[in-house]
């Protein structure tokens, strides 16, 4: 919202007299909300969005991205990683000093995630420094003194950020915020956040949002792991846009969710694919592994979680915080695997795969007839 039209709201206030200052700016952040979120202005450009994804061959192993991106302090937490559509801004959660909380110890053992980028000239060019998001701004916008800030994921058009935040000032413990960017490219350009409101946020842990604007339909949702109503393991939730530009009530995603705990999930742009951390036991390697579900329309139901097997997940450690490129072949994570080289409490990993071609397709379905 423009400053001058939000002035203009507390204007009016006084001269009503009827409306306290904290009501009025809870409606004008509302009025706001709704003009980042509408759909008309978040829908994806259309240049290379209709090449079909898929099949894909196997996952490789994963890698360590390195000493660059992995700081070397063996306290640091780097995790929960975001790939930009054009593949070179990786958005990172990362506790290393440096940032908004200075050294980032204090209080807190394993000091504050915020929010860093790290970027590259081209898709074969090597990832450089992360930098602070909020490094160019002379007080915090992005980032929060004494709280965390983590869980980077884009709208489609690459002009929404959508990140997770125990800041105060939300519904309860953490909360869902995004910031709008007018420069898609600028990774410096980020706008005051915006919480996304008491509706899809609850009193419990709201964490990780993912965006996902459906072609086929044009409906918007946001999945995301809860804690609500009031348990102590994290499950799979999805709200829909609404016509008023703001997201509707949390629906639990039953068959993507479990007893056990789901937090981080990514989602194939074409609606198709779906991959998760989760600690469910049929199938578990690790403490903590990703899994994937699958479905033939966006009409469908989600399958069964199959999880990704011993090349992506590590026995007797944790891999979690799936991020999707956008042309499904690279995939994000972190993981606590003590294979050399290894940096910080938990690095960053990526893990690819090959889109098949006309031919290793005929060859792979000739070998499930036999």
């Amino acid at each position: 919202m423009h400053s001058r039209h939000r002035q203009s709201l507390i204007g009016r206030a006084r001269e009503w007299g009827g409306l306290s200052r904290r009501r009025l700016l809870q409606g004008a952040g509302a009025l706001g909300l709704a003009a980042i979120l509408r759909p008309t202005a978040v829908f994806a450009e259309r240049d290379d969005d209709n090449e079909r994804l898929g099949p894909f061959g196997p996952w490789s192993t994963p890698r360590n991205l390195g000493a660059v991106i992995n700081q070397s302090r063996t306290t640091d937490l780097n995790t929960h990683p975001g790939i930009s559509k054009n593949g070179l801004s990786l958005y990172i959660s990362s506790t290393r000093p440096g940032g908004v909380n200075g050294a980032n110890i204090g209080n807190n053992p394993t000091g504050f995630l915020e929010l860093w980028v790290s970027q590259r000239t081209s898709l074969e060019a090597p990832w450089g420094a992360p930098v602070n998001l909020d490094a160019f701004n002379t007080v915090p916008v992005i980032n929060s003194i004494g709280s965390n800030t983590y869980a980077p994921n884009f709208s489609a058009d690459g002009h929404l950020l959508f990140f997770s935040s125990l800041r105060p000032g939300g519904s309860g413990s953490s909360d869902m915020y995004v910031s709008r960017r007018s420069n898609k490219h600028d990774d410096f350009a980020w706008q005051e956040p915006l919480n996304l409101g008491p509706v899809i946020n609850s009193p419990q842990a709201d964490d990780a949002p993912n965006y996902f604007e459906d072609e086929e339909t044009g409906i918007i949702t946001m999945y995301f792991a809860s804690t609500r109503p009031a348990g102590s393991n994290e499950h799979i939730y999805a709200s829909t846009l609404g016509d008023d530009g703001t997201f509707g009530a949390a629906v639990l995603v039953p068959e993507l969710s479990s007893t056990s705990n789901e937090t981080r999930t990514s989602i194939r742009r074409d609606g198709l694919e779906f991959f998760l951390a989760s600690t469910r036991p049929n199938g578990l390697i690790g403490k903590n592994d990703i899994w994937v579900s699958t479905r033939d329309s966006t009409l469908d139901p989600w399958s069964m979680p199959i999880n990704l097997g011993p090349t992506v997940n590590f026995a007797g450690e944790i891999t979690g915080a799936p991020a999707l490129s956008w042309d499904g072949t690279t995939l994000y994570c972190y993981s606590t695997r003590p294979s050399p080289p290894h940096f910080g409490v938990r690095d960053l990993y990526v893990a690819t795969r090959e889109k098949l071609r006309k031919h290793e397709r005929r060859d792979e379905s000739d070998h499930q007839r036999s």
